[in-house]
């Protein structure tokens, strides 16, 4: 172990070779084709008849990623539990009312585990099911909440801390409010008008008033825009166009310009719509992108490591998924399709085998089961020159970017070495410190 003094001499020496040194060649990351995500084949677990949606969470609370899977002909849900490398244990079914469409896993009732909330078109109402701790589950209990519920929401809505219930009806052309009492009990607070044939919801804070807005997709080209008086309560609905037959939500910071953007699949239009956010939870108009057929489903998340939101999308017509790259700015790169079962309806994006990348879980609703597509993308944390092993050159590299504007790591994620989301010269000195005087790695 280094003495002190001996550290900052190091460091001193280390920053004046820095100084000298010619600019790095640019790392090459650790995959053959630098233009797409590698992906393993689909591995395929059966789940119950017509599995519509799928949530990943841990819900045994053994650190790893589990899946709740919407069943829509067989009224259940099924819990796969994951070995912990992103393989899953066999389904276990929990009945819920008729025709689920849409599951969300969240900590309903405050006792620390994760319990699952459910959609049920046929039987008009939302099924909350809580967890005994383990990842097993309590009979289901039932609220109405209002003709034909198709997706739900559950975020704190009325700024009291719990987590409360946002559900679109396809038939009454509304979005029902279920408010929580802090115990995982729920009663409706009211229903508010939305643009015709609402199926998928997401809650945020669109307008950056501290606040979580909602917005639904309409099935007629369009997706409305409630905006939270702070308490729970919204404003009429603000319509913007989308592509055709609109159908999944995602709300995330797309350009990194701090605010809410919208990703939106357009089921008859064999695209994804784009509606940046101008910062006060308004819209620019859509810009749109091509995927496969019949884009059920999207996911906003860094799947390449290079820090912005890439796209996921599930092509039920085309038994595959979309990946459209983000290029940093919140314009796409053309999709790479990669196959998944048959007609897959969902997609959720989670890091699954735990190898510090994020992988692919996919309902198929006529293959009845779900797909797991494993990210085989690269990349060890401060191995910014990718030739596996963390070593001085990698600190002198990263200090070329800070210092000289040498070319980034590839990827860029590789070089947050303490993994708080962002890049500056902390990174080199925790780095330096890892290498040199042998502390723990920071990450």
């Amino acid at each position: 172990m280094l003495s002190r003094s001996k550290f900052l001499i190091s460091v001193l020496i280390l920053f004046s070779i820095f100084l000298s040194l010619p600019v790095f060649a640019q790392p090459q990351p650790l995959q053959s084709n630098p233009d797409s995500i590698p992906f393993a084949p689909a591995v395929n677990y059966g789940a119950g008849q017509y599995p519509q949606a799928i949530f990943c969470a841990d819900l045994d609370g053994d650190l790893d990623f589990d899946l709740a899977v919407a069943n829509l002909w067989s009224h259940n849900v099924s819990i796969l539990k994951n070995h912990g490398n992103g393989s899953f244990q066999s389904a276990i079914n929990y009945g819920v009312g008729n025709e689920p469409q849409s599951v969300f896993c969240a900590d309903l009732d405050g006792d620390g585990d994760l319990d699952l909330a459910v959609a049920n078109r046929e039987s008009h109402d939302v099924s909350i099911l809580k967890n005994n701790g383990d990842g097993t589950f309590q009979t289901a209990v039932d609220y109405f909440a209002g003709v034909a519920p198709v997706s739900v929401f559950s975020a704190d809505l009325d700024g009291d801390s719990d987590l409360d219930l946002a559900v679109p009806n396809v038939y009454t052309n509304d979005v029902y409010i279920l408010k929580n009492n802090g115990n995982g009990v729920f009663q409706t607070s009211g229903n508010y008008g939305v643009g015709n044939g609402p199926v998928s919801v997401f809650c945020a804070d669109l307008d950056a008033d501290s606040d979580l807005d909602i917005a639904v997709t309409t099935s007629f080209d369009s997706i409305s825009i409630l905006m939270n008086n702070g308490d729970g309560v919204f404003l009429t609905a603000i319509n913007y166009a989308t592509g055709v037959i609109p159908w999944s939500v995602f709300c995330a910071d797309l350009d990194a310009d701090l605010d809410l953007d919208l990703a939106v699949t357009n089921r008859d239009g064999d695209n994804v719509s784009i509606l940046k956010n101008v910062g006060d939870g308004t819209f620019l108009s859509a810009v749109n992108y091509g995927v496969g057929n019949c884009p059920y489903s999207v996911f906003c998340v860094d799947l390449d490591g290079d820090l912005d939101l890439d796209l996921a999308v599930a092509n039920a017509c085309s038994d595959n998924v979309s990946i459209l790259r983000n290029k940093g700015d919140g314009t796409f790169e053309s999709g790479s399709n990669y196959g998944a079962g048959d007609a897959p309806t969902s997609v959720f994006c989670a890091d699954l085998d735990k190898d510090s990348d994020l992988d692919l879980a996919v309902t198929n609703i006529a293959g009845h089961n779900v797909s797991i597509l494993r990210n085989l993308t690269i990349f060890l944390q401060g191995d910014v020159n990718a030739d596996g092993k963390i070593s001085l050159e990698d600190v002198i590299n990263l200090a070329n970017y800070f210092l000289k504007g040498s070319p980034s790591p590839i990827p860029l994620a590789s070089g947050d070495v303490n993994c708080d989301g962002k890049y500056d010269l902390v990174d080199v000195i925790k780095l330096a410190r890892y290498v040199l005087l042998g502390e723990p790695f920071p990450c």
